[in-house]
């Protein structure tokens, strides 16, 4: 019987476990040549049936519909009699959950993957795979708690546990620990350079805990480890330019959208298309002209978006049209999801979030679109404690809440949008966009001394991001 890296016993040839622990190794790394070394693990050996799971669940974090197919092709063959007699429980646990997200329940196939996780806390696929299911549903204290349950069973000298303690950094910033999650993900980074999630942990904490100009001289310190060589690169480059956009560097944010996350050779993946569209939605909201930039992402949404499948990405498809000035088209995706939801599929994880979050958020973007601001309030402003149940972090989220502030100035509801922003600097009062939208108020209230303070504390915070990047 062999055993991988983490002496976790296994079925395959030696050959094909060898080339199983190099694809996880590649996968903490978020490296593109995971999926070569887990199809060299199924060639050494097509019965190595975690290099079979890995496959499918490679497929699966794509969070697109028809990327579906691929991860059945991965598991073809694998429900076999002779193949399941082969089968260790480990084995037959992992592609349980892996067929229950096939179907479509992403929920229940993290709930599987974390029963893995407690019988084998080693067990590193489990953890990075259900690390982001948890990001994908937004379950915060389950993207800590997974992570914090297994730690007990990994060592100090194990190579691969600053991996480990770069996810629990994560999960503790989006539990809003953040001296906790500095402290672990900057140990990790120490750790392994290339560590880009744990890199990418420490700069969420930076942007939450309002100390931009710490992150700046972070990921500027850091370029060479995360700008290139990993799928992570856009994700980061992503806060990099919100954190110049913070500094009111507007042309530098264009100039890293336009160098790293979409330009002509961009893949138009999902998950790079969220970060394109949710970055220009940001300068959108402000008035800042883009260009022709919006046309590509909402080309490559319309191609590859299958309405109410992740409805995280239904919302940026929405900007993007939106954004290209087809309201025609994003006003019939709002209504697909209304549709949608009107068909309950209650083990359908993409139903249960389109109907909780996604469908009213996807009919506020629309309203805002079309001026309507009053009926944006209407739909984004009841539903903000429930927006952590259709995925992404508190960073990414951000659009929405930046829409409804938005929203409630140009309605015309400035009592609203005062407590909005009174709300963000309670929180973060280091922050030049909050101070910003204040200063616009106190002048609207012909409050010019207020107007002329709370201005100057945007340029003082601005500025010292400015003098961080240099």
């Amino acid at each position: 019987m062999a055993a991988d890296a983490r002496g976790l016993s296994l079925t395959g040839s030696d050959e094909a476990v060898t080339a199983y622990d190099q694809a996880i190794d590649h996968l903490i790394r978020f490296q593109s040549e995971v999926v070569d070394a887990a199809a060299a693990a199924v060639a050494a050996d097509p019965g190595c049936v975690m290099a079979r799971v890995l496959g499918a669940y490679l497929a699966l974090m794509s969070t697109e519909e028809h990327a579906v197919a691929g991860a059945v092709d991965a598991l073809d063959g694998l429900r076999s009699d002779r193949q399941d007699l082969a089968m260790q429980s480990r084995e037959r646990a992992h592609l349980a959950a892996a067929e229950r997200w096939i179907a479509g329940d992403m929920a229940q196939a993290g709930d599987l993957i974390g029963q893995i996780s407690i019988e084998y806390p080693r067990d590193l696929l489990a953890l990075a795979v259900g690390h982001q299911i948890d990001f994908f549903t937004g379950d915060a204290a389950n993207l800590r708690d997974r992570i914090g349950r297994a730690l007990d069973g990994w060592h100090g000298d194990d190579p691969q546990l600053g991996f480990v303690h770069g996810m629990y950094a994560f999960g503790l910033e989006e539990s809003n620990l953040y001296q906790q999650s500095e402290e672990f993900g900057r140990a990790a980074v120490e750790r392994n350079p290339d560590d880009v999630w744990g890199i990418h942990a420490v700069v969420h904490t930076y942007e939450m805990a309002g100390r931009v100009p710490d992150g700046v001289r972070f990921m500027r310190s850091r370029e060479a480890d995360w700008q290139t060589g990993n799928f992570l690169n856009v994700h980061n480059s992503w806060h990099y330019a919100l954190y110049l956009l913070q500094g009111g560097d507007t042309d530098g944010a264009l100039a890293v959208y336009d160098r790293i996350i979409h330009h002509a050779d961009s893949q138009d993946s999902a998950l790079e298309l969220l970060d394109g569209s949710a970055l220009l939605w940001r300068m959108h909201l402000e008035g800042t002209p883009v260009g022709n930039r919006w046309a590509p992402l909402a080309t490559a949404w319309a191609r590859i978006l299958t309405p109410g499948f992740y409805p995280f990405n239904d919302m940026h498809a929405v900007m993007s049209f939106i954004g290209n000035g087809e309201l025609d088209r994003a006003e019939a995706l709002a209504r697909a999801l209304d549709e949608k939801v009107s068909r309950p599929v209650p083990s359908s994880t993409g139903w249960e979030m389109t109907a909780a979050v996604g469908a009213h958020v996807c009919q506020g973007l629309v309203h805002f679109g079309r001026g309507e601001y009053d009926s944006a309030i209407a739909r984004l402003l009841p539903g903000r404690t429930r927006l952590h149940r259709f995925g992404g972090s508190h960073a990414q989220r951000d659009a929405v809440e930046r829409t409804l502030l938005e929203a409630a100035i140009r309605a015309g509801r400035h009592e609203l949008a005062a407590a909005l922003v009174s709300e963000r600097l309670s929180v973060r009062e280091c922050n030049s966009y909050a101070w910003s939208k204040r200063a616009w108020l106190r002048n609207a209230a012909g409050d010019q001394t207020g107007a002329a303070s709370a201005m100057a504390r945007a340029r003082e915070l601005a500025g010292q991001i400015q003098a961080a990047a240099g």
